[in-house]
């Protein structure tokens, strides 16, 4: 579905990702692994049109989309939950929901896609008059995950999703990636939660000082000496 080749990535006269490549399988969650400032963040928004690469290519279904707009990205099928949800403070959940289906074609279906979503978040829907900025930081995460789900993604991008979450959130949250696995959804998920996110990726890979360093299975990672001591501390 996802394949990212050979990308260079800078931030003016800085260097933020050196030669990485990736796959993502259609129906996977993987994972992409890594401590704050190793360069994930800069690679999703590379993929998503928010960064344009010095070199390398990204291609979705076989097709180059490194030349594309965000909007043009969306429209192809890919979603970017960006860290911190990056809500509308002062408009309603419905409101920050219908945001996400701005594309005209998403628009057209906004009322049929939102029920699906308030099945996966029954909360808010019973709170969907209620200003984003009166929730709590794990209904505001939830909030985040439905409008990225507004555009009918096949490829859902989430950026530190348990970042800033209380442990029973994080549970749900995880949770709650592993539904949208099932519903056929493909997730590619940054996370600094390494445990977590190897229980329920296929597969990940570890980014540092914007460099792959590790890939594989997320069963032999979890078992991988290096992977327990830099992150599991173990």
């Amino acid at each position: 579905m996802l394949t990212v080749s050979n990308l260079d990535c800078f931030y003016g006269n800085v260097q933020a990702l050196w030669d990485v490549s990736l796959d993502v399988e259609e129906g996977e969650v993987v994972a992409l692994l890594g401590a704050n400032g190793a360069g994930k963040t800069t690679l999703l928004n590379a993929i998503t049109g928010l960064v344009t690469p010095a070199s390398g290519e990204v291609c979705f279904y076989g097709e180059t989309i490194c030349n594309l707009s965000s909007s043009e990205v969306i429209a192809k099928g890919i979603s970017y939950l960006p860290e911190g949800g990056k809500l509308f403070p002062d408009m309603t959940i419905r409101e920050n929901l219908e945001m996400g289906a701005y594309n005209k074609e998403n628009w057209k279906r906004r009322n049929e896609v939102m029920e699906r979503v308030f099945e996966l978040f029954p909360k808010l829907k019973e709170r969907r008059k209620q200003h984003a900025r009166t929730m709590s930081g794990g209904e505001r995460q939830m909030l985040a995950m439905g409008r990225a789900l507004m555009s009918e993604p096949k490829l859902l991008l989430l950026d530190e999703l348990s970042y800033g979450l209380a442990p029973i959130i994080v549970e749900e949250v995880f949770r709650i990636v592993t539904m949208l696995k099932e519903q056929g959804i493909t997730v590619l998920l940054v996370e600094q939660n390494v445990h977590q996110s190897l229980q329920i990726a296929s597969r990940a890979y570890v980014l540092e000082n914007g460099r792959i360093v590790l890939s594989g299975s997320s069963a032999s990672l979890l078992e991988d000496d290096y992977v327990k001591k830099a992150y599991l501390g173990m």
